[in-house]
């Protein structure tokens, strides 16, 4: 069986920080319904279009997604991590990015829901893909324990 193509995806980790610069909550959304995984908490994104770099993507789709727009420069935007997942629908190809700043009020334009969240999250249940960012926040801010709640719990 051959592998799988990955499908490209821009993924947006809204982060605020503190007056010091202190990395704080973070923010995590849930699919819409008639989507794959619908109800499940992940950070928000999207497929890139033909031609689209990753910050091209995040931008627009946090836009059509949250209904805000992401600022520029390496202060309000910061490639992070990439991990591919391979789902039964699709493989994928994360491209985490640190966002920072952003303007505009949060609309949740999938009729998804939104939530601030520190570790561990208390939202459930967390998709797949999202389980590795909750770890990378837990090695850079020195958490120990578990990071997420299981759904079955």
């Amino acid at each position: 069986m051959s592998e799988r193509t990955p499908v490209e995806v821009a993924v947006g980790v809204l982060i605020e920080r503190d007056a010091a610069g202190h990395e704080g909550r973070f923010l995590l959304t849930s699919r819409p319904e008639g989507k794959v995984y619908a109800g499940y908490w992940e950070f928000p994104g999207g497929k890139l279009e033909a031609g689209e770099s990753v910050e091209d993507a995040l931008r627009r789709e946090l836009h059509e997604e949250l209904g805000i727009t992401i600022g520029h420069g390496p202060d309000a935007v910061q490639p992070w991590q990439q991990l591919v997942m391979d789902y039964p629908h699709a493989r994928v190809r994360l491209h985490f990015c640190k966002v920072f700043a952003w303007t505009g009020a949060f609309e949740m334009r999938e009729a998804q829901q939104m939530a601030w969240q520190t570790l561990p999250v208390a939202v459930v249940p967390v998709l797949p893909g999202t389980i590795p960012v909750l770890q990378w926040f837990a090695e850079e801010r020195g958490h120990t324990g578990p990071t997420h709640r299981d759904a079955s719990v």
